[in-house]
This record gives C-alpha cells, structure tokens and sequence, in this order.
C-alpha cells in the first residue's frame, strides 16, 4: 500500500510518501489562511517526485496542530453553553483553585464561552441518572430562541449528571438540529461522559469551539483531495496515538488537539524498542514548540487529561482542562520561529511568541524583523542557508545577523557573535527545564536516558540538551526533520470509549459492568470498524479505582471477558498491587469505588525492524567545510556532511556538521556519530563510547 503521511504544524507542513519500497519527505511552509493549500501543493509535488499519481495512493493520514491554535488564538466559533439551571457560571467557577496561591496578580485563561453566551434551562438529573425534574418542550424552545438572538454557531450542551442519563441533553440536540440545522451541536454525554462537571463542561466547550473551524477545513481537505482523484481512505491522528476516521474526527475534533505530537512519540516509541532502549526520552523541535515525552519499555506515557493554553509556563491548572486521551508530554513555546527579546528587566528571553510561517524568521527574507531561533542558528554557522528545506527556502544570514544586532546586541552592548549564542543557550536552557520538570512530577529521571531527537529543530540543539541534562546517548531518526509524519505511519486504528458509572466494590454489580461494556464495545467498533476493515482488533479495558473518599483515581487493567460477582477479590487485590506501585503502601481494610470505566479497540501497531551498529566501521569524506561559531565563542572551519551519502556503519567525530534536506544534526567536540543499520544516526560522549567497548 502506498501511504501518505501529512502534519500541519505552525510553522511547516512536512509529508512523508511510503511506497512500500522507499520514503520521500517534504517539508514546506504552512499556509495559515487555508493550511489545505500547502497539503495539496506538497502532494501533488511528492507523488511527481515518486512518479505516482494521486489514484495510486492506498492510505492518507494527516495530524495538525490546528484545533490547538484555534483555541490558543482565540480564533474558533461563536459558541454558546447550555447548562442546567443554577449552573451557568461553572467555566468561570471552574474548580475554586488558585494554580498560584501567592501570586496577587494571577490571571486565569478566561473562559471559550463568555458568560452573555452561557444559557440555562430548568431540569435536574441525580448521580444515579434519576430525572428529578423533567425537562419541558417549552424549556428547549425558549433557549433556543435565545442561541438565535445571540447568533451562535455552535452549541456546547452540558447539563448536570448527563453522563448518568443523557435524555435531556439529546432532546436538547434533537430540537436545535430541527430549528437551527446550521448550529453545530456538542453533547458532554457523548464528548466527554465523565464525572466532575467543570471537566465535562471544559472538554465539551472546547469540542464546540473548534467544530465549525475543523469541520470546515477538513471538508474542504477532503474535497481537495477527490478533485486530485484521490479515492483512498483518510484518516487522522489523535492526541492518544492512534488514528480515527474522518467523521469521527469532524464529530469530536476535540480528540485531535494534540494529534502532531503525538505522531512523534509514536516514531520515538517504535525506535526505542527497535534498539532495545528501555528509558528513552523523546524530544520534538519544530518551528514553534518543543515537546518533550517520557517513554518506558517502548510506551510512552498516556494520560486521561491535560490542559491547553496555559497563562503560566509548567504551572499546573493555568490551562483550561480537558478530558480526552492523550500521550502525556510537556509542550513549551521553543521552535525554530521563537522570537528573541529583550523583557523590561533588562533579559535576554526566548518565545514562546512565535514567527511562525509567515513573515517567519528574519533570515527567511519574508518581511520578519524579529530575531527568532533559527536567525542565531543561521549567524553561528550551523545551517547552510543554500540548502535550508532541501534549497526551497534560501536563507539571507545578512538579515539574520541585522535582527539580531539590532534587537538584542546592541541593547545588551554585546557583539553579534554573543548575542547569537546567548540566544541558543536561552532556548536549549528553556527546554532543559521543561524536561526536568515534566520527569521530576512523574518521580522519574531524565538522566541516563537515551534522547531521540526529531523535528526540524532537534537535531540543531540535540547535543547541547544532552548535555545540560547528563545524557550521553542520542538517537537522530532517518527523516528527523519529519519525524512526527513519519509515526503517524507507524500508528494504529484505534479508538477509546470512558463512562462514568459509580460502582462500590463491596456491592459490585458484575451483571451492570458487563452491559456497560457490551455498549462501550459497540460505540468504539463502529468507529474502528470504519477504518480497520477486516484487520484483526485488540481490545483493553479498565476501571478508574479510588479509595472510599479519596479525590483522584488510578487505573486498573480489567480482563477481557465477561465479570463474575467473584471477580471483586481479583479487582481488589489488582487496586491495591497498583496502588502500592505508586504510593508504597496501601491502606488495609479500606472501602474501594469505581467511578469511570474504559474499553480502547485498535489495530496492531506497525512494528520498527531491529537496529543496531554495523560490525564493520566505515569513514566519510566531508562534502564541504562551514565556518562555525563554537560554544566559547571562537569561529573554526566544521566539516560537513551529506547524511544521505554516509554509508551504514559510518563513524565521524565531532566537531562536525551533517546536513540533510529537512535538518541539520550538530556534532560537537567530544561526540562520536554512528549510521546504523537502519538509517539512524546515534551519537555518543566519546568517553562512553570508550568504556562500553
């Protein structure tokens, strides 16, 4: 099958054709104002580079950061919130935390739905889904008539315990899709089915804000795509590492947030088991973030929420919250495009704003006076402006130089020189911390870890991370700078359904579990089905355990049958197994609840063949010579190499420069780069390498 690869990022847009033979890549700008040009344009190019046509493709899969940036830009619907009566004021109430106690200027992120949008209808449904007071005909039609006057475009219904009992909520969608067809509808009961309402409520609003803004372009994508005669199924990734159809994408755009990342932690995953590495450390620079996961015996880790635009970097509850899937990882405004300034204090500072792709760095020649990352990496030699994006996007290191002479040297009384490197060791000090922080909140450390290094930007700083954060192996990807494209690849179909149902364990009900399952199983078959054909499907399920009275849950794998009543003994000793593992002890005696329970359906993920280092060393000859501008400060002439013309098993010592046509890799004094048998460079201290021998 002849698959096609697409990710939408801030800055560029980068494709991957597998032929079943060979890869081909491309990166080229993202075209903010309608991204389905840029996709189309990189198609159509990469198909005549492989000499295919657009019928022979077998697969499209595209992930894009654009439901994310609609909510950060504040760019997506004119929403409005339909709650049930004495709870309008929930998004502004949120959970009465202050993510900062001392802070007497704290700004929270304010609300998708301000609170003239907000609406309430009269009616109450209890935990155990008993309607307490019905809802009336009347009651919709009067807050419909409300959505009218206030011109909304997209609803979000969440209403009190409708995940216990969603009749009200789907009497509500019913009516508007009646009255108002144009309106989008989002439904907490089938968004976000879960318990804590300010959670649901979150989740569900954030869906409807970018529903029309997703919807839209992915019908006009899809559109696009037939007028080419591209007649294969499309299908996108999903922030929790697996791929869904795209109705079930237009439906809940809400689970594509984080889907481009999670590509990359795919890819670092599936290298990580294919070189036998048990603690890895997965690092993705782009053109506007960086992101930074954690991955453990070939998994990276998963989580049931995370928060989107936070007010306050690596702050807990900044954000608004959402309950979705997702590969757990940390994401800081430090790409290529970050902007470099100078902060009333008198500090150099890095991002997170962004150039992004247009007017972009001021190297780019577009129009940028803003000296971002990628200006200092061009000043200090580390990329060749000639051959920047395989020579698509020539690089001026006169305008580079200018912006930051301009907006940082002169203001800091520094030479052009410094300045640039001030500015690298700003952004590579940024994401050190961001890794450290997101390690040391999971009990974990980064150090001694094996860093995979992807992303247009990776390569450039990969060394320097390693570095600051004791790590002495690194592995740079065959197609780094696509490397998110490429895990999409690798990843599965797959699609995870969560209800919320109390349950205690002392009154387990296995009869009411097994129905719940049977309809979970259900609703994620016909979304799986949708894709996966005939392909075999593996299922996981799993409950959301707590002790009587706790506040948070843990995660319980559950078997993949039908329960029995003497199946609370299993659950109560597989509870407290896990519960020890994270906490050390358990409390003897205590009550036990389920509040949430899971079930996922995927396909089987594409495996990585096995890698490693030739036998046989090999040397190169460079391609070239580049004037660099080292760490201290002192310019010395760098070797340069082609990466595509290195031989497998070929070993350069550093300091060297190897270019490829998506990125540039950084070899710096003291380290060893080795090709393996798979394409991927893997750099070592020289001292480790020494030693492992």
């Amino acid at each position: 099958m002849i698959r096609l690869a697409i990710d939408i990022g801030g800055t560029f847009t980068d494709f991957v054709l597998d032929t079943g033979r060979r890869y081909h890549s491309l990166k080229l700008l993202t075209t903010p104002g309608a991204p389905e040009e840029a996709v189309i344009q990189g198609a159509i190019e990469l198909l005549a580079r492989a000499r295919l046509r657009p019928r022979d493709l077998g697969l499209v899969i595209h992930g894009t950061t654009l439901a994310t940036n609609a909510i950060i830009e504040r760019k997506g619907a004119n929403v409005g919130l339909v709650a049930t009566e004495g709870f309008r004021d929930v998004l502004a109430i949120a959970d009465e935390g202050r993510f900062d106690q001392y802070d007497i200027f704290l700004v929270k992120p304010a609300p998708l739905v301000p609170r003239e949008r907000r609406f309430t209808v009269a009616e109450r449904v209890d935990a155990r889904g008993e309607v307490l007071r019905s809802l009336e005909a009347a009651e919709i039609d009067r807050v419909i008539d409300e959505l009218e006057r206030a011109g909304i475009e997209s609803v979000a219904v969440a209403l009190l315990h409708g995940y216990a009992n969603p009749r009200h909520e789907l009497a509500i969608g019913k009516r508007i899709a009646e009255r108002l067809p144009r309106v989008a509808v989002s439904l907490a009961s089938e968004v976000c089915p879960e318990i804590r309402e300010y959670e649901r409520t979150s989740t569900t609003v954030a869906n409807a804000y970018v529903q029309p803004v997703m919807a839209g372009y992915l019908r006009r994508l899809a559109l696009a795509l037939g007028k080419l005669s591209v007649r294969c199924p499309f299908y996108l990734m999903t922030s929790g590492g697996g791929l869904t159809t795209l109705d079930a994408a237009i439906r809940h755009p809400v689970r594509l947030i984080e889907s481009g990342p999670a590509g990359g932690a795919i890819l670092a995953s599936g290298i990580a088991r294919s070189l036998g590495r048990e603690q890895v450390l997965s690092f993705d620079m782009g053109g506007t973030t960086a992101k930074i996961c954690l991955i453990d015996h070939g998994q990276p880790e998963s989580s049931r929420s995370f928060e989107v635009d936070r007010s306050a970097r690596f702050m807990k509850g900044s954000g608004l919250p959402l309950r979705i899937p997702v590969i757990e990882m940390v994401e800081i405004g430090a790409g290529g495009g970050s902007i470099a300034s100078i902060d009333a204090l008198g500090r150099l500072k890095v991002g997170p704003e962004s150039a992004g792709s247009s007017p972009g760095p001021a190297c780019y020649a577009m129009g940028g006076e803003e000296p971002a990352v990628t200006d200092a990496n061009v000043h200090l030699g580390r990329i060749d402006p000639e051959r920047f994006a395989a020579g698509r996007l020539r690089l001026d290191r006169s305008l580079a130089t200018r912006a930051i002479e301009a907006r940082i040297a002169k203001r800091l009384g520094l030479a052009a020189d410094a300045a640039a490197l001030g500015i690298a060791e700003i952004v590579e000090e940024n994401m050190t911390a961001a890794a450290r922080t997101h390690a040391a909140e999971r009990g974990k450390d980064a150090s001694g870890r094996t860093l995979i290094a992807f992303g247009g930007g990776a390569p450039l700083h990969a060394a320097r991370l390693a570095a600051k954060l004791g790590i002495d192996r690194i592995v740079l990807p065959a197609f780094a700078g696509v490397g998110s494209a490429f895990g999409f690849l690798l990843a599965p179909i797959a699609f995870e359904v969560v209800r919320s149902r109390y349950m205690s364990l002392d009154g387990f009900d296995a009869a009411g579990a097994n129905r719940l399952m049977r309809s979970m199983h259900q609703q994620a078959k016909r979304v799986v089905l949708g894709g996966a054909g005939r392909s075999a499907l593996r299922e996981s399920r799993a409950a959301y355990m707590r002790y009587l009275g706790q506040g948070h849950e843990i995660v319980v794998s559950l078997p993949i049958r039908a329960l029995a009543a003497r199946d609370r003994a299993s659950l109560r000793l597989a509870f407290e197994r896990r519960y020890r593992e994270l906490f050390g002890r358990i409390i003897p005696d205590a009550g036990i609840e389920i509040l949430t329970w899971s079930l996922s359906l995927t396909t089987a993920v594409r495996a990585i063949a096995k890698d490693g280092v030739a036998a046989r060393t090999r040397r190169a000859k460079p391609a070239a010579h580049q004037r660099v501008i080292e760490s201290q400060g002192r310019s010395a002439r760098w070797p340069v190499y082609w990466r595509a013309g290195l031989e497998v098993g070929t070993t350069l010592v550093g300091p060297a420069l190897i270019a490829e046509d998506d990125t540039t890799t950084v070899v710096p004094a003291g380290f060893t780069a080795t090709t393996s048998r798979r394409g991927h460079l893997l750099l070592e201290r020289r001292s480790v390498r020494r030693s492992s021998r």
